[in-house]
């Protein structure tokens, strides 16, 4: 990992922020794919930006994308090295145009994040992080500012940030066992970046994700440590793309 394939790496989502905010407007408007969520003109000039530049920068690493064809996991299964990629995370955020939506890009070693970006291009707002590099935001083109989080004091009251739009009573029944100070809500990726940030301690997902909705931002949040990494229960490569429930900030 390099602080130069870090800036590249953001340097493309940046383009993708461009491509993307060409279509934010009321009327965009939102197909059902199989299935059942929303896809927009966004999301796929987006997909095909971000594609087109991870080939030319390295044709011989593999990238999945939301919004591509997936390979099977028999041909998958012996990758230790790929891009895993959500062109816009939040779709129904865009279409609420509340601006709490991502450009999500990941490189994939071994089963971990080891270069993430997520970009908000409504909020002009990027965070970034490399294994050994740290944890980076930056607004606009302000100066990069480096972000750390630590695991919540034992019997202190926790921030919690939780989906805008997954609401859940598997939530509600985990969160009545913790001493909670503050719930927040946010939209896309943004929840891991906040619990990097320290502007919130725990996020709780209690229902399953696809791996491209987490990896960039698990990418930010491991290496928002003081040193090293903190830990986090994501895996990555399995056979339907997929995690359960998994909680982010408790180590």
């Amino acid at each position: 990992m390099s602080r130069e394939s870090l800036e590249r790496l953001v340097a493309i989502a940046r383009d993708a922020d461009g491509a993307i905010l060409q279509h934010y407007h009321p009327d965009t408007v939102a197909e059902v794919k199989a299935d059942r969520t929303p896809i927009t003109s966004a999301d796929r000039a987006a997909h095909r930006l971000i594609v087109d530049a991870l080939a030319a920068w390295d044709p011989s690493v593999p990238v999945i994308s939301e919004e591509g064809v997936i390979p099977p996991f028999a041909e998958r299964q012996a990758w230790e090295r790929f891009w895993l990629v959500d062109p816009l995370d939040g779709t129904k955020e865009f279409l609420k145009q509340n601006g709490e939506f991502t450009v999500n890009i990941a490189l994939i070693e071994h089963g971990a994040p080891v270069l993430g970006v997520v970009s908000a291009p409504a909020l002009d707002l990027t965070y970034f992080a490399g294994r050994g590099l740290g944890a980076w935001t930056q607004h606009a083109e302000s100066a990069p500012e480096r972000i750390v989080s630590r695991p919540p004091a034992p019997g202190s009251a926790l921030t919690i940030v939780e989906s805008r739009s997954h609401p859940s009573e598997a939530l509600e029944t985990y969160l009545r066992t913790l001493s909670v100070g503050r719930r927040i809500q946010a939209g896309s990726s943004l929840k891991f970046c906040w619990v990097a940030e320290g502007k919130a301690d725990l996020y709780p997902r209690m229902g399953p994700t696809m791996e491209w909705d987490v990896a960039a931002g698990d990418c930010v949040f491991r290496n928002s440590a003081e040193a090293g990494e903190r830990t986090s229960p994501l895996t990555y490569n399995g056979p339907e793309l997929r995690n359960d429930s998994f909680i982010i900030g408790l180590e």
